[in-house]
């Protein structure tokens, strides 16, 4: 089968580490594969890596062929600029394509994009939350549900001993996002205020950077038990290393890093937001806790941290539920779209 993946992000965050887990697995099970990609992305430098076609794009409006697409099955749009180049490689060749979507937001009302959701032949939302998005805003869409997969990392014995140093004695809560508003980096902050005198063990480590890191700085200027460390490109031996990862977001697509998380050992707790109840049960694989809310953050970690027999569990349930986030079952829903 030939597919025809576009992702024109000119970054390489969650969205892009997806799609390239995608088509490793797709290449592995002998697919061949065309990627549209701009020339500013890491996403196209680890496409370079691989044996597939590489098509250079920084605009929707270029790269437009006939031969880009010939004999595609199908093209897959991973992100909202591709949604474009889609349409018009549509309209130029024929060729169906299918949407991908990652965030739970509103569709926007504007016609070009509205237009591109009516001619996709499916929309695909990670989560219940994006399908009732898709629904309200776009209900003629064929939309179908498939989740994404957790990444795994590399690891590193000497590295992970040396995060371990750094938080000697500590039992270390990780949040690891973009630092923007809606991640929730604000309410971690607030919490860790509170636990501060009260369990003087926990200690927060905040890894990612972004538009709100010197309002979150600032906002942490008097709390000692919070660390920034900026971003990180060993998440691995960062899962490794740490106790717990909290992901207090006010809206989230799916959640992938709570997916990395868990398939490395790690318990969670996050909010009920977005399409994160798809993946943790409360009580069951993980904890979840109204969003905005620092001090029931701050309850259900200090719960966790006291607790070893509850952490066990969380671990062993997580792991039986990533059955259903594993590439090689979420590969097969995508073939299933590729082939209707």
């Amino acid at each position: 089968m030939k597919i025809c993946h576009v992702n024109l992000a000119s970054g390489f965050s969650g969205g892009e580490r997806q799609t390239l887990t995608l088509i490793k697995e797709q290449l592995r099970i002998g697919y061949e594969l065309v990627v549209v990609a701009n020339p500013k992305s890491s996403f196209a430098d680890e496409i370079r890596k691989l044996d597939c076609q590489l098509v250079l794009c920084s605009q929707f409006l270029f790269a437009h062929s006939r031969r880009t697409t010939r004999d595609c099955s199908a093209i897959h749009v991973h992100e909202g600029r591709a949604v474009y180049w889609a349409l018009i490689q549509h309209l130029l060749t024929g060729c169906p394509y299918i949407i991908t979507r990652r965030i739970d937001n509103p569709v926007k009302k504007k016609k070009l994009l509205n237009l591109a959701y009516r001619k996709a032949k499916y929309v695909v939302g990670l989560s219940t939350a994006i399908l009732q998005e898709i629904q309200l805003r776009c209900p003629e869409a064929h939309i179908e549900k498939v989740p994404d997969s957790p990444v795994s990392y590399p690891t590193h014995e000497d590295e992970i001993k040396r995060i371990r140093a750094q938080f000697h004695a500590k039992f270390l809560i990780i949040h690891a996002a973009k630092l923007y508003d809606h991640k929730g980096f604000d309410v971690t902050i607030d919490c860790a205020r509170l636990l501060e005198s009260t369990h003087p063990n926990l200690h927060f480590a905040l890894l990612g950077d972004g538009p709100e890191e010197s309002s979150l700085k600032q906002r942490a200027k008097d709390v000692g038990n919070v660390s920034f460390m900026g971003r990180q490109n060993n998440m691995g031996d960062w899962f490794c290393a740490a106790n717990l990862l909290t992901h207090p977001s006010y809206s989230e697509g799916l959640g992938s890093v709570i997916l990395e998380a868990s398939k490395a050992g790690l318990p969670v707790v996050a909010t009920k937001a977005g399409g994160i109840p798809d993946i943790i049960e409360d009580g069951v694989n993980g904890l979840l806790v109204e969003p905005g809310n620092p001090q029931a953050l701050a309850n259900a970690i200090a719960r966790i941290a006291s607790d070893q027999e509850l952490r066990e569990q969380i671990i062993q349930n997580a792991t039986e539920k990533l059955r259903n986030f594993e590439i090689s079952h979420t590969a097969k829903l995508y073939e299933k779209l590729y082939t209707s």
